[in-house]
């Protein structure tokens, strides 16, 4: 395997993981990270959001590492090092959304040439979620499954679903998928450097919102804009899909914040309802991010969630 660069803040001095370069069966590069706890209990695989990337999992990976976890994190295609999927690499875009799978696979071959501690569990955020509940239905070796805030539906607010996707078609027939989609945020815009901390979706945790603020300054290539008429299009044919699909045989948790705004409360409630080996984690104040929340929210979040790895 190939080396790739790890970025680190000039005050972090915690342990870097060690990256690499792989390739999925498509030609794509992707980036890797691998964090070693050394005598580890059993392995994270780590899937993130849109328009994250492996760095901004440090703190959550040390924490794992601390717990006797090994951890290993992707940059998806079109984020963070991997490659980007068109000539303008702002907007977050995707051509088929089930390339992502490619993505999943590399990463599990990764894991066995890096001989990852078994059991294996699944770590999974918003966009991450969506990809995880795809992965788990194709047999992702894993022995259970805690997802944060998971994509399985995506807050439109003021629109409807029909109009979104009929948008979405219309911009990919006329030559335009790959531009940002209104609403998504501009195909220039870093979400931490455009979006005021009282006003931002993300969390209610000033040291973090500032850390992510300090990467984007630090880091902006590894940083992404709103999302492309085709991301968009694709995302909710694939939600839609998702929901249809019978829960998979892996016991989960699921947490959902009650101040969530940008995935669909209602699709995660729904499957959770649907999953017979799942517990659904309300969390009163939580916005979308609750590995970075306050202590008090993300601690909940922790227990929880180390509490399900060890049962399973």
């Amino acid at each position: 395997m190939r080396q790739a660069p790890f970025h680190q803040l000039a005050d972090d001095h915690s342990a870097p993981a060690r990256a690499f370069w792989a390739r999925a069966d498509d030609g794509v590069t992707l980036r890797i990270a691998h964090w070693s706890a050394g005598d580890a209990r059993g392995s994270v695989l780590l899937f993130p959001g849109r328009t994250e990337y492996i760095e901004k999992y440090a703190p959550v990976a040390h924490r794992l590492m601390a717990e006797g976890y090994d951890v290993l994190a992707i940059d998806w295609r079109g984020q963070g090092m991997s490659d980007r999927l068109q000539a303008n690499r702002r907007p977050g875009h995707i051509g088929e959304w089930s390339d992502y799978q490619r993505d999943v696979v590399e990463m599990l071959v990764t894991a066995e040439q890096l001989d990852l501690p078994q059991p294996w569990h699944l770590l999974a955020h918003s966009m991450g979620g969506c990809i995880g509940l795809a992965a788990l239905e194709q047999g992702l070796p894993v022995r259970s499954a805690v997802f944060s805030a998971p994509m399985w539906g995506i807050n439109l607010r003021r629109m409807q679903q029909g109009l979104a996707l009929g948008i979405a078609y219309l911009a990919g027939r006329v030559g335009r998928g790959g531009l940002a989609a209104p609403g998504s945020g501009g195909a220039q815009t870093t979400y931490p450097l455009d979006e005021s901390f009282n006003a931002n979706l993300l969390t209610r945790n000033g040291d973090e919102w500032a850390r992510l603020v300090r990467e984007a300054v630090a880091w902006p290539d590894l940083t992404i804009g709103g999302a492309s008429f085709d991301w968009v299009g694709r995302a909710l044919n694939e939600c839609t899909r998702l929901s249809r699909i019978p829960s998979p045989e892996v016991p989960m948790l699921v947490s959902v914040g009650s101040e969530e705004k940008v995935v669909s409360q209602a699709a995660i409630r729904d499957r959770a309802a649907r999953w017979p080996q799942a517990e659904l984690l309300e969390i009163e104040g939580a916005r979308h991010e609750i590995l970075m929340e306050s202590d008090a929210m993300r601690d909940l979040f922790w227990e929880a969630m180390l509490a399900r790895f060890e049962a399973s």
